[in-house]
């Protein structure tokens, strides 16, 4: 199989409005506004997409019409894990785990969105020691 694309699509019951905040918070512009259905992506040399999606549509087979955080996190690396934090908190958004560094090579943070999907704000550093020998080359 050759993937042409490879993208999450939140479920939820505020289109328009997840909409606004991924365009107003992050880098995201709309490439389709069905209403029930938006297309984001970014604009930049890799592109990123990332697509929403009222949970009641006929696309959506029945039995999974339902606006639930299936325990999804957007994972976004960043450049500057502090500049993003201290954006995003004057900004207004939750901060659920404040900023810190992790043994494992992250300097992050993690924030959601207004489903309640999880956000997590990466910078890649340096691993200790001990979890730099799990890395694979």
């Amino acid at each position: 199989m050759k993937i042409n694309s490879f993208y999450p699509v939140v479920l939820t019951n505020d289109v328009a409005g997840s909409k606004d905040f991924y365009i107003r918070h992050f880098p995201f512009e709309v490439t389709f506004d069905g209403g029930w259905y938006v297309s984001l992506k970014t604009k930049q040399d890799f592109p990123f997409e990332l697509a929403l999606l009222e949970p009641t549509h006929p696309t959506i087979p029945e039995r999974f019409r339902l606006a639930l955080n299936g325990g999804l996190i957007l994972n976004f690396e960043v450049d500057d894990t502090d500049a993003e934090y201290s954006r995003l908190k004057t900004a207004g958004l939750p901060i659920h785990l404040e900023i810190r560094s992790e043994d494992f090579g992250q300097r992050h943070f993690i924030t959601s969105d207004p489903n309640g999907v999880l956000i997590d704000i990466i910078q890649v550093i340096p691993p200790t020691e001990a979890y730099a020998k799990q890395y694979m080359e």
